[in-house]
């Protein structure tokens, strides 16, 4: 029963919880930012470089028709998809610098805890220091 107790102790913790819930909101926010780089950014860069859709861009690896769509030519056979990579690396570099923008803002927002005020010396001590003072003179 140790182990089992050992185990209930560390997943009742307060960390082992928070971190289940900054894993549950992360993949939430993950979506909100496939949703932000999938339906706004990458299509003004298709606009731009010619009404272009990166997720489709890909070497056909089987001899499929390279007019055809990624999810096609995947059916077909191996396809090196490297416009759905460059849509991920996209989502990656904008959700980082989103959480670096976070939690820059977090720590600015962070008040500094107040130094300490020095423990009061004891009695003893300063008595001590008197008597040294004393006979010094």
């Amino acid at each position: 029963m140790g182990f089992f107790t050992e185990f209930k102790e560390f997943a009742v913790k307060g960390n082992v919880m928070d971190l289940a819930v900054g894993v549950i909101i992360g993949a939430a926010f993950g979506k909100i930012v496939d949703s932000i780089v999938n339906d706004l950014i990458m299509p003004l860069i298709g606009k731009v470089v010619g009404g272009l859709d990166f997720s489709n861009y890909y070497i056909a690896l089987a001899g499929q028709d390279p007019t055809l769509p990624l999810l096609e030519a995947k059916k077909i056979g191996a396809v090196f998809a490297y416009g759905n990579f460059l849509t991920v690396a996209l989502n990656f570099v904008i959700l980082a610098f989103i959480i670096f923008l976070m939690i820059k803002q977090i720590n600015r927002l962070k008040k500094e805890a107040p130094a300490a005020a020095p423990a009061a010396t004891p009695e003893d001590v300063v008595l001590l220091r008197e008597i040294r003072d004393s006979l010094k003179k």
